[in-house]
């Protein structure tokens, strides 16, 4: 897996729990907080990460979400959008209709402008057919390897991922992730976060033996450390974490406050060989929506244009 230099991030105009990614995120909690109060505090949060991770030295293009019509997660950016170090964009079906409308023509239009594209791919007409498929949500994509791992679920639909991997000539592999309740992971990111040399996977979720060994054997093989979470771990976002590289070229690993509290001493040692750790707390932005920091961060492998 190659760390991205820069990352993209949307500052939210109207953050708040959503009841319609609700349906199959196990990871959200309503609040008694109002709708303008999760806003502030979201809005606290996401500022102090992006000043965490400039004062890193890790590159980061924000940009702005507009109030109208309201997206409550607009925060998490790479389920709609993704790029690769080959110089293509990805825009992907999203399962909850407001969440489509985090698709915006001028954020494109921007990269655009800064960075090379070769080739743009708008994968959105499978929502019509109910089938999904959430960006680097659903897929962790090793770009050295042409690797994707996926969890499959009503978010990550399995011919969509297939279609989606022939198309780029990446090779797919599939298992079943499941939570405490055995119901599916509704993202893989959430279980599973690959750096360049080591891989945080929670085991625990994988249940079938066969698809767990598959995977972990693929991992080594590729020159991936394994560091392996227990669930109690995944549900405190410790799977959600993201390798960047930084402008002198130093892996950092981002993660949440949360994350980083529920590592064991022997697991923060191993992930330190690899990659400088930076936890960033997000607990709002965690309990109402589900998600965390990883969620938060679509990388931009894309070659910056030389400025004249």
């Amino acid at each position: 897996m190659l760390p991205a230099a820069t990352i993209l991030m949307v500052r939210p105009a109207a953050f708040g729990y959503n009841e319609q990614t609700a349906e199959n995120n196990y990871f959200q909690s309503d609040s008694d907080l109002s709708q303008e109060e999760l806003q502030s505090k979201a809005l606290d949060e996401f500022d102090n990460m992006v000043k965490q991770l400039q004062s890193h030295d890790i590159s980061v293009l924000v940009m702005e979400d507009h109030k109208i019509p309201a997206k409550p997660s607009a925060i998490f950016p790479n389920n709609w959008l993704s790029t690769s170090p080959d110089g293509k964009l990805f825009i992907y079906p999203m399962y909850a209709p407001n969440r489509r409308l985090e698709k915006r023509e001028e954020f494109i239009q921007q990269l655009a402008k800064e960075y090379n594209i070769k080739d743009v791919q708008d994968w959105s007409e499978y929502e019509v057919e109910g089938r999904f498929l959430e960006g680097t949500g659903s897929m962790i994509i090793d770009h050295v390897n042409k690797l994707i791992y996926a969890a499959v679920s009503e978010r990550t639909n399995l011919s969509v991922l297939e279609k989606f991997a022939a198309a780029n000539s990446y090779q797919a592999i599939a298992f079943l992730a499941t939570d405490k309740n055995d119901m599916p992971v509704y993202h893989t990111n959430v279980m599973m976060a690959l750096g360049e040399k080591f891989c945080v996977l929670c085991e625990e979720a994988i249940r079938e033996e066969w698809e767990l060994i598959a995977v972990k054997q693929l991992l080594e093989s590729t020159g991936h450390a394994v560091v392996p979470i227990t669930l109690d771990q995944m549900y405190a976002f410790a799977g959600n974490m993201l390798e960047v590289k930084n402008s002198k070229g130093e892996n950092i690993l981002v993660m949440s406050q949360a994350a980083f509290d529920s590592l064991k001493k022997g697991q923060k040692e191993t992930l330190k060989q690899f990659a400088k750790l930076l936890p960033i707390p997000v607990p709002t932005v965690e309990a109402a929506e589900g998600g965390s920091v990883r969620c938060m961060m679509a990388e931009i492998f894309l070659e910056k244009k030389i400025s004249s």
